[in-house]
């Protein structure tokens, strides 16, 4: 998910009127890298300045180093960084590739809309304070919450199903 200072939103307001909040022209960003475990909530998100192959098979890696006894079956679209020929997966991480242009199977897209929910509108002088905003809405996130924006019906079928 990239999260910028220049956070303008939508807002609903009269016929005619213009909504108010302070726009920055400028446009600095981060990249948030997160994974969440639909069942249970658990989650692993890291602030990365880009994202490409290489900055992906970091965030694998300690992903890998944080949760070493499980294998993941990990839900990802069809990004560059994801089907970069030369990443190195960790042993247990498997890539399952969701169809083209489908971001509403993944339940991690609703989980950055959440994420970014609060952030329209408001002003940022610098990525530092940016990243203290952010830092607070993750941490306001329960793992019930989380469970209850990404465990669809569909997907913990699926996982029952597939006795995962």
């Amino acid at each position: 998910m990239t999260v910028g200072v220049r956070n303008v939103g939508t807002k609903i307001t009269g016929k005619g009127i213009q909504p108010t909040g302070k726009k920055q022209w400028k446009f600095d960003y981060l990249w948030l890298y997160g994974l969440v475990e639909p069942r249970t909530g658990e989650n692993f998100f890291r602030e990365f300045s880009h994202l490409d192959g290489l900055c992906f098979e970091q965030y694998l890696s300690w992903f890998a180093q944080e949760y070493p006894d499980d294998l993941h079956l990990i839900q990802v679209d069809n990004s560059r960084c994801h089907t970069w020929l030369e990443l190195q997966l960790p042993d247990n991480v498997i890539l399952i590739f969701q169809p083209p242009y489908s971001p509403e199977v993944n339940p991690i897209e609703r989980l950055w809309q959440e994420i970014k929910k609060p952030l329209k509108w408001e002003f940022f002088p610098d990525l530092d304070d940016l990243r203290k905003r952010l830092s607070k809405i993750l941490s306001k996130l329960s793992s019930q919450v989380i469970t209850q924006i990404t465990g669809w019906d569909f997907i913990l079928n699926a996982l029952s199903v597939a006795n995962i």
